[in-house]
């Protein structure tokens, strides 16, 4: 999904590398103003996704946590 709006991404069942593929590619074909929920249940992406963010200058909204799986709520300023 590219556009404003929401995407989500379900990326349950995939490890380090391919989260950190997956979002950082659907951020890249995203119109600024795009909201994005990501769900994974790799722990090493508490650590990446957020690194991720901070080098590609988009905003972690908030991240949270269920029965090990992961919600990370970004957004796409410019």
């Amino acid at each position: 999904m590219v556009g404003e709006g929401i995407v989500a991404l379900n990326l349950v069942g995939f490890l380090c590398p391919v989260p950190m593929h997956e979002t950082r590619k659907a951020i890249e074909e995203a119109a600024s103003g795009t909201l994005f929920e990501v769900l994974c249940d790799d722990p090493e992406t508490l650590h990446d996704i957020p690194a991720l963010c901070d080098r590609m200058g988009i905003v972690l909204l908030g991240v949270s946590e269920d029965a090990g799986e992961y919600t990370f709520r970004i957004e796409k300023r410019r």
